[in-house]
């Protein structure tokens, strides 16, 4: 027995254009649960993945004759009407007779809000969603309308390289967005395609920019101003990101927790005084990775204003030392993690403190290289005593 809408009468009663709705409602509906609950209507018996109640609400006539349709609420009207302005819906397909067969039901008829979105394409991956909206005027309504709802926009989903055609096409509507991550579109996202899917989407909590280039202060202004509750933010790798554009970021985001900075190498200390300073005391996470122009005032700042602070990664700042890592250890009670790595000025015995608390480190101590070279030169572990 397959999943999903089924008709267990014979395929050869049902007209051409209408098995192929049933085939189509098959390979859609099939990533629904596999349980079943059959309806009987008229002596036809059809059966899908078990919605919670029957409520018709796609444009189908079927559901329409038998009095299932209700109006769509709030959001999901406002797309509807929106899109059937822009380009009318398709005629409903018929058998050839020229008639709807009485008690047919299509897979556009099953209701839209309670089945279809939550249950069907939530399963569907962007890239194939992308395609379904081609089927028809239908489908491309049903398609819009679930794209309108989404909360979570990750654009590695499409694929590694995504066109700017189809990244507008699927934000168009996106009004509730909480998460957005387009490192994918690193090559040609401009702030003339990111700043009106901010302005749509003031809940944002959650953005990665990573890689992306071609953006400018502008952006991240837009970022700062209309999106107060962002809590994790991505730079990485953005050139562009300079003292002054951290200021605002600080100024306006008071909710800010998680920072990624790594090779934002305009930024100086200032900048990261000024952002510990003023957000210090709800970071949990910051990157100043493979920023040569970072050093100990601003990690001694950052440990004097950052007590929830969890982990921090300094791999590659060739400025910090000793006194910094120092001062992390006084100041910061919570930390877990910390990368030093390549941070040549960082001496094992202002690492010590930190190992003894259980933070985890990226260097390993001077004893233990000693034995690892050791057995690399003698190809065997050689035991030693470290009983003292």
């Amino acid at each position: 027995m397959r999943s999903g809408f089924r008709c267990d009468e014979p395929a050869e009663a049902v007209a051409p254009k209408e098995r192929q709705t049933v085939s189509g409602a098959v390979a859609l509906a099939s990533f629904t649960s596999p349980h079943t609950h059959p309806v009987d209507d008229g002596g036809r018996r059809y059966s899908w993945g078990s919605p919670k109640r029957i409520l018709g609400l796609g444009p189908g006539d079927a559901a329409k004759e038998a009095g299932l349709v209700r109006p769509l609420q709030g959001q999901s009207e406002k797309i509807l009407l929106r899109t059937r302005n822009r380009q009318p819906m398709e005629p409903p397909m018929e058998p050839s007779g020229g008639e709807q067969e009485p008690g047919a039901v299509r897979f556009l008829d099953l209701p839209w809000e309670d089945v279809l979105l939550p249950h069907v394409l939530n399963r569907v991956p962007l890239r194939q969603l992308l395609r379904l909206q081609r089927v028809s005027r239908a489908f491309r309504s049903l398609v819009q309308l679930h794209l309108a709802g989404l909360r979570r926009f990750d654009a590695a989903q499409v694929g590694p390289q995504i066109p700017r055609a189809a990244l507008a096409r699927l934000l168009r509507d996106a009004e509730g967005l909480q998460e957005l991550a387009l490192a994918p579109c690193h090559e040609w996202l401009s702030d003339e395609d990111l700043v009106p899917v901010l302005a749509r989407n003031p809940q944002l909590r959650s953005v990665a920019l990573g890689g992306c280039g071609q953006l400018s202060r502008r952006a991240l202004g837009a970022l700062a101003e209309g999106c107060p509750r962002l809590q994790r933010l991505s730079l990485a790798h953005c050139d562009w990101v300079d003292g002054l554009a951290l200021r605002g970021l600080a100024d306006r985001c008071p909710a800010l927790e998680e920072l990624d900075l790594t090779a934002c190498r305009q930024l100086k200390d200032e900048a990261i005084v000024y952002l510990a300073q003023r957000r210090g005391a709800g970071l949990r996470s910051l990157s100043l990775a493979v920023n040569a122009n970072v050093g100990d005032a601003a990690v001694q700042e950052l440990a004097r204003n950052c007590p929830e602070l969890q982990h921090l990664d300094l791999t590659g700042c060739l400025r910090v030392g000793s006194d910094g890592v120092r001062t992390l250890a006084e100041y910061c009670p919570v930390l877990r993690s910390l990368r030093v790595r390549h941070c040549h000025h960082v001496a094992e015995s202002s690492l010590s403190r930190l190992r003894k608390r259980g933070v985890d480190i990226d260097v390993e101590p001077p004893l233990h290289q000693a034995l690892v070279l050791l057995q690399d030169m003698a190809g065997f572990a050689p035991f030693v005593n470290l009983q003292v």
